[in-house]
Formats: structure tokens, C-alpha cells, sequence
């Protein structure tokens, strides 16, 4: 039986990790990537230590040739990549008139050229051999408008289309293409938007002065619980399944 190979992006923590480590359980041998090179060994030495098919390469998504070099150097390693998950993503809050430049581009160049540099170079491979999949971790916040920020939001909006009119494109290549757009996930990029004791109550609870909604589910996602719907959308459980935008929210955007 051959190995199915997986290419995951941001794997070295949050949902990547729980993606990477949800996906070597099933014997997938999982190529980690990260722009963060020492906690992306730590990682891997992690998964590796339980006995999981986990290799580390790193990777600036934002680097057109270097993505280019690493697919490459992933299927000479270790196989074709049939299986590609864009789970690498900044966040930077604040007000639109205080975003600087360089913070848009920045959050643009991770979260929506990063995602157009991996699946390009992916799908250029998975086309010849018409067959693949692929999810992209977005937002809930690429639907609905998130005071403070408006970078992120944009960029998540962008991966999203584009993950979609990607998925239509390849589709008669047996190439699926999907969304998964998480909410408030216990994260350190989630934690990092707190700013008090109150950041918590804020979350599940809402906030009316930014007009944001509570979770009705009464609690955070775990990245396990992202994981495994990214987990679903590759799996052949998901083969009739393409162009799709799963929320994983507990609620929060009212299911719209």
C-alpha cells in the first residue's frame, strides 16, 4: 500500500501541530513545515519521540523560490504530496487608521500569497498524477466583519476565494480544494488578543462594544477540534466534497 505524504504549513504550533499530529496517527507521513525553525524541531522531536512519521523543513511561505525548493526537496525525501494543508497565519489587531504599511502587507503576504506560493507549487505536481487535496485554514472572521481587524480578516477572506477558484479550476484533475474556517481557538494567537482577566468572558461570552457574539457552545475550540475537520476534508470520507467552507465557530458566526 502506498504512503499517502502530507504537506502541512505553520506546523509548529496551534493548528498546524494539532493538524501534523492528527494526521501521522492515521500513518500519514507528515512533511512540517514552519518559518520558525527552532520550535518546529521541537515539535517534531515531539511527534517523532511518540514514534510518528513526522519530518521538519523549514519555510518562509512568503518566499516564492524557497517554497518552491522545499516542495521539491519534501517529494524527493519523502514521496509525492498528495495531501496539502495552508495552516501557516499572522495576526496583527489595531484599528485600519493605525495599521502601518508594512503590517497590512506582512499579514497579506502570510495568510493569502503564502497560500497561493504552497498550493501553486503543490497542485503544479498533483496534476500530472490527477489526484490530491487540499484544505486551507482560514477564518470565520473572512465572513464576518471583526473590529481591529480588518488586515486579517482581508487576507483569510483572499484565502478562502482563492482556495476556491483554485478548487474549481483542478477539479477535473480529481483535485478537491476546501475551507476550514475556525473561531476563537485556544491558541497563543488567540491568547494574544487578550489583554486583561476579561479577554476570556469577552470571548465566549461576546462583546457588545466591538459587536461581536458570544460562542453559544460555551466554550474555545480546541485545535483538535479544527484538526480533525481538516482531517475529514482530506480523507476519502470527504471524496464527493470540493469547494466547501466549513466553519468549526461553536456558533459564534450564527452559522451564516
Amino acid at each position: 500500500m502506498t504512503e499517502t505524504i502530507a504537506l502541512v504549513t505553520g506546523a509548529a504550533g496551534g493548528i498546524g501541530a494539532a493538524v501534523a499530529r492528527k494526521l501521522a496517527e492515521d500513518d500519514t507521513r507528515v512533511a512540517a513545515a514552519d518559518h520558525d525553525p527552532d520550535q518546529l524541531r521541537e515539535t517534531v522531536a515531539e511527534l517523532a519521540g511518540k514514534g510518528l512519521p513526522v519530518e521538519a523543513f523549514p519555510l518562509d511561505v512568503t518566499d516564492s523560490a524557497r517554497v518552491s525548493a522545499v516542495v521539491e526537496e519534501v517529494e524527493t525525501r519523502m514521496g509525492p504530496v498528495e495531501h496539502l494543508v495552508n495552516a501557516a497565519g499572522v495576526l496583527r489587531l489595531g484599528e485600519t487608521r493605525t495599521t502601518s504599511a508594512e503590517e497590512w502587507a506582512h499579514t497579506l503576504a502570510v495568510n493569502a500569497t503564502g497560500v497561493f506560493h504552497v498550493s501553486r507549487a503543490v497542485v503544479d505536481r498533483m496534476v500530472p498524477r490527477q489526484r490530491g487535496a487540499i484544505v486551507t485554514v482560514a477564518s470565520n472572521a473572512a465572513g464576518t466583519p471583526r473590529a481591529r481587524m480588518a488586515a486579517y480578516s482581508a487576507s483569510k477572506a483572499a484565502a478562502t476565494m482563492f482556495t476556491k477558484s483554485l478548487g474549481l479550476e483542478v477539479a477535473e484533475h480529481g483535485i478537491r480544494c476546501n475551507v476550514v474556517a475556525p473561531g476563537s481557538t485556544d491558541t497563543p494567537m488567540l491568547r494574544s488578543m487578550w489583554h486583561d482577566e476579561n479577554g476570556r468572558t469577552h470571548t465566549l461570552n461576546g462583546n457588545p462594544s466591538e459587536y461581536r457574539l458570544g460562542i453559544p457552545l460555551g466554550k474555545l475550540a480546541h485545535p483538535d477540534d479544527v484538526a480533525e475537520s481538516v482531517r475529514f476534508l482530506l480523507s476519502d470520507r470527504a471524496g464527493h466534497i470540493t469547494l466547501h467552507d466549513l466553519t468549526v465557530d461553536g456558533g459564534a458566526t450564527l452559522g451564516v
